[in-house]
């Protein structure tokens, strides 16, 4: 049984990092928006950031706090949000 959060690419995170608890002033370009955001897609994806690696930061950080199924619980609710603002 593997768990796995769907992801369906909207980019709303990427385009809010503004907003999450992790900004990094690195990333911004500018605007709240991801500087390695392009065309709703990560230019550094396989070398992107531990927060956002959902199954890396949840593996490293949180398995001993939560369940995986929690975690993607609480990205879902998250993301939800932040689709609201695109």
């Amino acid at each position: 049984f593997c768990l796995k959060l769907n992801c369906d690419w909207c980019g709303a995170c990427c385009r809010n990092i503004r907003l999450s608890q992790f900004y990094s002033a690195e990333l911004d370009r500018g605007d709240g928006v991801c500087k390695h955001l392009k065309n709703n897609l990560c230019e550094i994806y396989a070398q992107r950031p531990i927060f956002c690696n959902v199954d890396a930061y949840y593996d490293k950080f949180l398995a001993d706090k939560m369940t995986r199924e929690e975690f993607y619980g609480l990205n879902y609710i998250f993301c939800d949000e932040l689709r609201k603002t695109i």
